[in-house]
């Protein structure tokens, strides 16, 4: 008998985006290998798998997929566990915008300006660029309150149970919210403080935490 195929998620273990991907993989309950690529550091390895030199890419016997958007909706469609992805389409609807929200308005202000200052370059004993940091800062201000607005009165976006738009986002906000200057920001806004506290108090979360 032929045993499946394995699965392979090629990321950089510093990777925000690699950490959602890992995320869905846990919270599906697949077992996975990991292959340790750096972008930065290695961009013509990145290359081979990813044409932009990028990561995450997984790669399913066969089959290879680049994309964080692309790779969580595949993970939750091509194996069995809990549905990732409501059925509603308000539901769902709300779940596509979060996560374009998170790519579009959210990652660059608090993961590259602010938290990479603020948090990665110090730890890694790299010179940090405040002005940067301040600027990522001030333009985190409105992403989080879109979010806050966006968030509910319920546990998750969009329903009772986790859906891609929270395994999307969350190690976007996790990383903002090291620095003490996005933790305080954050605390301001109370739904979303407590739908990431909710987000990491799930196994997968504490899993899958790259720091």
């Amino acid at each position: 008998m032929t045993s499946p195929p394995r699965v392979t998620l090629h990321g950089y273990q510093h990777s925000i985006y690699a950490w959602a991907a890992r995320l869905a993989l846990s919270e599906k309950g697949v077992d996975w290998d990991w292959v340790e690529v750096d972008p930065f550091a290695e961009p013509e390895r990145a290359a081979r798998r990813h044409p932009f030199a990028k990561v995450p890419v997984l790669v399913h016997g066969s089959f290879a997929l680049y994309e964080t958007v692309a790779i969580v909706q595949y993970v939750d469609e091509a194996f069995p566990g809990p549905a990732l992805q409501p059925t509603d389409p308000q539901a769902r609807g709300r779940m596509r915008q979060v996560q374009a929200i998170a790519d579009a308005y959210a990652y660059w202000p608090m993961v590259r300006m602010l938290y990479s200052n603020r948090v990665f370059r110090p730890r890694h004993g790299e010179e940090p660029d405040r002005t940067e940091a301040r600027e990522g800062l001030a333009r985190a201000r409105p992403v989080l309150d879109a979010l806050e607005a966006l968030t509910g009165e319920g546990p998750f976006f969009g329903g009772a149970a986790p859906s891609l738009a929270d395994l999307h986002l969350a190690p976007i906000v996790a990383a903002f919210a090291e620095a003490p200057e996005g933790g305080a920001l954050l605390a301001g806004r109370r739904r979303l403080k407590a739908w990431l506290e909710t987000m990491q108090a799930r196994p997968a979360f504490r899993a899958t935490r790259p720091w």
